[in-house]
């Protein structure tokens, strides 16, 4: 009797070969426009203490609160693997002392994240994004041009219908004046409120505005709206970062019901939709957190960033054709249970790739007439059979054939590519 197949858990999956084409398209198409804007990649730990994201997120935060995957560990040590990017980025900002750097240092990575929350399409318990962060500077340029970079990214990887809304939270003070009166609203209708959002007008009233409750969303039709109520500093700021995304041609809907969720906001706010992707709809969306990096023990420090998830993204970008893996040679062998045959073979795959071909053999005691095949299933440019006396190379395209020794077969398999350029 054969054992019960084990399966991937609920809410993960496997990156199969077609699949991690299109993941590393994306990764390069991010690497060179995050680099090419002075973005250096940085990767942290996949689990960290639990009081960063207790204290960096927010504990009333549903991240922290329902969805963090956390552990204790054989010393007794409270850890969670890693659910968002930037308090992480932020520790190490401070850890290593990169404030010493010139400002602003900008930081991008492509990482899994993990989170206990309903899995959906394009939407997993494990998952992976791709972020940057800027930190050391307040400059409304810095906004424009990260929300400029992430409109670029998601521009190149072709996803459809895009919408951008942006809108300000403010600095803390001035969020905490407003919170006063949106708690005071809240308070007066609080019986058609959902349970949820009844139970955070003490701690989180603003995430009040992303409630799907029917009687919640009435409520915050006349709620007042923060965007009227913020400093004139931060309104400023606010009119310069979309004079600027205006400059760039990057469009916008100023939302002013647009609210994070995650406490460390402040200023400038983001998102990017797809209607492809339904009503489950946000591709990736940041904005500007001052006071980050100071909750964390560093330094007064301004920050600016995103995040974008990779399954989002793909599953709203437009199907296109990927470029198949090249093979400039597939080495045969006449008879497989031919070892003189076999270690020539093997020789000149060795060689094959030192020489900077791209090159397999067989290695499944395949029939000739089935290594042909399997060969021109690969897509190999050329196949070189050997055997003991002699190898003949043909050029899958043409069907030209050529008998030489073993020994000669990558130069002429270099030569004739390098002709063919």
């Amino acid at each position: 009797m054969s054992a019960e197949k084990i399966k991937a858990p609920r809410g993960t999956f496997d990156v199969l070969g077609e699949q991690e084409a299109r993941r590393a398209s994306l990764e390069t198409c991010a690497r060179e426009i995050l680099e090419s804007a002075g973005y250096e990649r940085i990767e942290t730990p996949a689990f960290e203490a639990t009081e960063l994201f207790a204290r960096g997120v927010g504990g009333s935060t549903d991240i922290v609160q329902k969805e963090m995957y956390t552990l204790t560990d054989g010393s007794g040590r409270s850890l969670t693997l890693r659910p968002e990017g930037t308090a992480p980025v932020c520790r190490a900002y401070v850890e290593h002392g990169m404030h010493k750097r010139p400002a602003p240092v900008k930081l991008w990575y492509l990482s899994s994240f993990f989170r206990y929350e309903r899995a959906q399409a394009g939407r997993y318990r494990q998952f992976w994004q791709v972020g940057a962060e800027a930190l050391g500077s307040d400059d409304p340029a810095l906004d424009a041009e990260s929300i400029a970079l992430l409109a670029e990214l998601l521009s190149q990887m072709g996803v459809s219908d895009v919408r951008l809304r942006i809108s300000s939270l403010g600095t803390r003070e001035a969020r905490l004046r407003y919170r006063e009166l949106l708690q005071g609203h809240l308070r007066s209708r609080q019986d058609e409120l959902s349970d949820d959002v009844r139970g955070r007008i003490e701690m989180n009233p603003l995430r009040a505005f992303d409630s799907d409750h029917e009687g919640t969303r009435t409520v915050m039709q006349s709620a007042p709206r923060l965007l009227d109520h913020l400093d004139r500093g931060d309104l400023e700021h606010f009119a310069e970062v979309r004079s600027l995304l205006d400059l760039a041609g990057v469009a916008y809907d100023v939302d002013a019901t647009l609210v994070r969720g995650l406490d460390y906001y402040t200023r400038t706010v983001f998102e990017f939709t797809s209607d492809a992707l339904g009503a489950q709809s946000g591709v990736g969306g940041g904005g500007r957190y001052d006071g980050l990096v100071a909750e964390l023990g560093g330094p007064a420090t301004p920050g600016m960033g995103w995040a974008a998830g990779i399954e989002r993204i793909l599953l709203a970008s437009e199907s296109r054709p990927e470029n198949e893996a090249r093979l400039d040679l597939f080495i045969a062998v006449g008879d497989t249970t031919d070892r003189a045959a076999r270690g020539l073979a093997f020789a000149t795959v060795t060689a094959a790739r030192a020489a900077g071909l791209t090159a397999q053999m067989e290695l499944a005691g395949r029939s000739l007439k089935g290594q042909l095949g399997y060969a021109n299933k690969l897509g190999a440019r050329y196949v070189a059979t050997m055997a003991a006396a002699e190898c003949v190379l043909k050029d899958m395209r043409s069907g030209a054939e050529q008998t030489l020794a073993s020994h000669a077969v990558v130069a002429s398999v270099r030569d004739a590519l390098g002709a063919g350029k």
